[in-house]
């Protein structure tokens, strides 16, 4: 599947970078409309955070995380959830239509 993630490379690069450096072993998969197509260059970026064994992302990485999100170069808001704390039902939905940034093997 070729990858429809609608950010500039550039930014890609800073978010994997910031995933290997506060939640490494952790898959990340991109979802929503910078995903569907329906993207805008305002659009925020949804991420799902998957742990190996898709429990708890612990409270202080996924908090680390998204400050230094916030702190990077990164010209758009992105919203990190912890899929453990997700409902089965959007599970469902992200799973019908999402791009793995980070994969698990790849850290």
């Amino acid at each position: 599947m070729a990858d429809r993630l609608q950010i500039e490379s550039r930014h890609r690069r800073i978010l994997e970078a910031l995933v290997r450096e506060h939640l490494p072993g952790i898959e990340v998969w991109a979802y929503g409309s910078r995903v569907n197509g329906r993207g805008h260059d305002g659009s925020d970026l949804d991420l799902v955070l998957r742990t190996p064994d898709l429990g708890n992302l612990p409270a202080d990485k996924l908090r680390g995380f998204e400050d230094a999100v916030r702190e990077s170069t990164i010209p758009f808001l992105v919203q990190a959830q912890d899929w453990a704390c997700l409902p089965v039902r959007f599970h469902h939905e992200i799973q019908r239509d999402y791009v793995a940034m980070v994969d698990r093997t790849a850290s």
